[in-house]
């Protein structure tokens, strides 16, 4: 059979194309350190780490998610830590306050303090997350959650009461902030009830005063009505000879409260102490349950500063004051607590998702190992299989391609 030129030609260089291709591939291999470098090669494999890979890309993501999560909650606690000191705080200096023997100059220098707790605490209630953005204004953290109402000096809150959330877990998503208006600008006001008012002639004079908050505040949770507004109205009857009756909305209590009526001597009701003045046998004092009333630290120590600033002497409008100061700075103490406390539940939830999810991350790669990762050993015995092959191959092209029927010829 007679060889041409170019078959010999062509079946050399065709040799050393496959030596190289398969050259290249080991030290692909080596260099990408897998064994799939195209779906071609295992498709069934490749369509396996992709998806591996899928899952690893979204565990990476739920870690940088707990990281922001962590870091935010951190931020927050620490925020309410401090919060809570200067609320303690607060508190003694209001017990304190309610020492009768006081001076002026005394309560004056408690109003100064006070102040100057009440400005850390506007501080620390605009505080911002790590991004930058307020921490407690919900949705809205570009907005500063807290600002004063010159028009009513009252502190107002001005985010919304929403809570973002980053998903850790296929299943899990936790939130990373906590809305100011659940946090601090919800603190029940204490109830007091309204001024005493004479609807029907006969009594000179009229007033009613807490003189049991504890009392009077059962009575109020179980008797306001904010569905019907005259049921919240209380009547004292003045009726022949010299009794008194109490009724509500003009309908008789069950069971009924009457008792004897004299001019200026106080009647008990639930807490409170009602004191007519006038002539016995007609007349009627009303007074109402107020509308249930929300309010924030900062407004709380604004009127305890008001009440220690009030020149002269103390009296039981004064101990009101500092018993309402006290119980709403003890409210907005239990729902910082309380909320430092669904913080601390978090984070020991992510905690336990970082472990699961960081378990899980070390098996993916391991199946993706056994499936793509490269056998070292094996592939540098290809290498250096393949380098002497090439070698071979290009010196035996370059022998036979050199041949000529010349070299014979003498």
């Amino acid at each position: 059979m007679r060889i041409s030129f170019n078959t010999k030609f062509n079946q050399g260089l065709n040799g050393i194309l496959d030596t190289q291709r398969r050259l290249l591939r080991a030290q692909d291999q080596m260099i990408k350190q897998t064994k799939i470098l195209t779906p071609a090669d295992d498709p069934s494999g490749s369509a396996k780490v992709l998806g591996v890979g899928q899952n690893l890309s979204q565990l990476a993501q739920f870690e940088q998610n707990g990281i922001s999560v962590k870091n935010n909650l951190g931020v927050e606690e620490t925020v309410l830590t401090s919060a809570r000191t200067a609320m303690d705080r607060a508190r003694l200096l209001a017990l304190s306050a309610g020492n009768g023997s006081y001076s002026e100059s005394e309560r004056e220098a408690v109003a100064n303090e006070l102040e100057g707790i009440q400005q850390q605490l506007f501080d620390l209630m605009n505080s911002r997350n790590v991004e930058g953005g307020f921490l407690f204004s919900g949705f809205q953290d570009s907005v500063q959650a807290f600002s004063l109402d010159a028009s009513t000096g009252k502190y107002v809150f001005n985010g919304d009461d929403g809570r973002k959330s980053l998903q850790v877990s296929p299943g899990v998503t936790l939130p990373v902030n906590d809305s100011g208006k659940k946090v601090f600008d919800s603190v029940q006001v204490r109830p007091e009830p309204g001024a005493a008012v004479i609807s029907v002639p006969g009594p000179t004079s009229a007033t009613i005063n807490v003189v049991n908050q504890a009392q009077f505040d059962n009575f109020y949770r179980n008797n306001y009505d904010k569905l019907n507004p005259a049921d919240n109205t209380f009547n004292i009857e003045l009726t022949a000879p010299s009794n008194y009756e109490i009724t509500r909305g003009g309908v008789a209590l069950v069971p009924p409260v009457t008792g004897a009526y004299t001019s200026g001597e106080p009647i008990s009701f639930n807490g409170l102490e009602i004191i007519i003045s006038g002539p016995a046998g007609a007349g009627q004092v009303d007074f109402d349950l107020p509308e249930p009333e929300r309010t924030n630290i900062l407004n709380s120590i604004s009127e305890l500063m008001a009440a220690l600033r009030v020149p002269g002497p103390t009296d039981d409008a004064y101990q009101s004051k500092i018993a309402k100061a006290i119980g709403e700075i003890d409210a907005a103490s239990t729902s910082v607590a309380s909320t430092r406390s669904s913080i601390g539940g978090r984070i020991n939830v992510l905690d336990s998702i970082n472990g699961s999810n960081a378990d899980l991350e070390i098996l993916a790669k391991q199946y993706q190992a056994d499936l793509a990762e490269v056998d070292f050993s094996k592939v540098i015995a290809d290498l250096t299989k393949e380098e002497t092959a090439l070698q071979a191959v290009q010196q035996t092209f370059s022998s036979i391609t050199n041949i000529s029927l010349f070299d014979y010829i003498r």
